[in-house]
């Protein structure tokens, strides 16, 4: 019977037939190093919707509020990142970060809403 060999580390594997390495550790570092690319940019954009979330709750307490586009920039704001477009029989057109949303008006001022 030959003896297995961790991918990661190159130390024997025991146990089970079917176990590719040697340790939990290595098989955690191993799969960190596979999803590392994805897992960076899926990071990222988690962490702009995030911080785009916190923005229109700190500025929309009463679930609707008027402010401008400066306001929001000045917090951070990056209007590249929404979660959902919600857009009504009329035609008007909503942004959403998750449950917190806007809606664009004339003159650069935004409408801040909350869905239930």
């Amino acid at each position: 019977m030959s003896t297995r060999t961790c991918p990661e580390c190159g130390e024997e594997v025991r146990g089970r037939a079917d176990k590719r390495y040697c340790s939990d550790y290595c098989r955690n570092v191993a799969n960190n190093k596979l999803n590392r690319d994805s897992s960076a940019l899926m990071r990222n954009i988690n962490n702009r919707l995030r911080k785009n979330w916190r923005i229109l709750k700190e500025i929309n307490p009463t679930d609707k509020t008027k402010t401008t586009r400066n306001k929001l920039l000045a917090a951070g704001f990056d209007f590249n990142f929404f979660t959902s477009i919600y857009t009504t029989k009329k035609g008007t057109v909503y942004y959403f970060v998750y449950d917190q949303g806007y809606l664009p008006m004339d003159d650069d001022n935004y409408l801040l809403v909350k869905r239930d």
